[in-house]
């Protein structure tokens, strides 16, 4: 099947062969696809890769053929996005989520859309730990795994804003003392849902909440962007509560 102009960005990239590439894209009409780049190493070719770059929109033909598409056409379809520091590793989380949490092929114009989004909004300075925090929301929502984020997960009543939550990925928030290792604020729980950013204290609490989320849908296994943030946040002097902003 050929596809042409398709919305499109570069999520990761690794050498194939003598000259070519083997991508992983997010496109708006298919969903991630994996793309033979052919030709796009070596000096000849360095414009033609620069347009690879991750964060990029893009415009791509492709000649789809089973599992599979091969790169025919590419065309920069917006101004190239520059994230650096912080906001360089939180592009390249994005990355590493959708790569290893959706499947090839199965279409969501509004993950893509929520991607696009989420990019625009670290460019543009906006709150990481946030931004971070709606994708991830929005992503498990678009490949089926949406949280039940405003019902108490055991009586299907209102969750109140005031009480303590434990949230169990399989049953959703139940009631628990303060005290409990893993409790967290109802009201932090409906903040996510209604699309409110909540205090420090409460994108920390729903940091840790998504992450143990994103850990059980990788059946117990961990991202590397988790480790690379580690590394990041250490090598600070003095270390700054950079974990609240990822």
């Amino acid at each position: 099947m050929r596809i042409e102009q398709q919305p499109a960005y570069v999520l990761h990239a690794r050498p194939y062969r003598e000259t070519s590439l083997l991508l992983e894209c997010l496109t708006r009409e298919y969903g991630r696809l994996g793309v033979v780049a052919r030709g796009v190493r070596g000096e000849r070719a360095r414009l033609r890769r620069a347009q690879l770059e991750p964060f990029q929109p893009l415009a791509m033909g492709l000649l789809l053929r089973g599992e599979m598409a091969t790169l025919t056409a590419i065309e920069v379809a917006g101004t190239p996005l520059r994230l650096a520091g912080d906001a360089g590793l939180a592009g390249l989380y994005l990355n590493e989520l959708v790569v290893r949490l959706t499947a090839r092929q199965d279409p969501s114009p509004n993950l893509f859309d929520a991607y696009a989004g989420t990019l625009s909004r670290l460019g543009a300075g906006d709150s990481l730990s946030w931004s971070l925090r709606r994708f991830e929301r929005d992503l498990l929502e678009a490949i089926g795994y949406g949280l039940p984020l405003q019902l108490e997960g055991d009586t299907g009543q209102p969750l109140q804003p005031q009480a303590s939550y434990r949230f169990n990925a399989e049953q959703g928030a139940v009631r628990c003392a303060a005290g409990h290792p893993q409790a967290m604020r109802g009201g932090d729980l409906i903040d996510l849902a209604q699309d409110r950013m909540p205090d420090n204290h409460g994108l920390k609490a729903l940091r840790d909440l998504m992450r143990e989320i994103i850990r059980f849908h990788l059946g117990g296994a961990e991202l590397r962007a988790w480790r690379v943030l580690a590394m990041a946040v250490s090598r600070r002097q003095p270390m700054p509560d950079v974990e609240t902003r990822d």
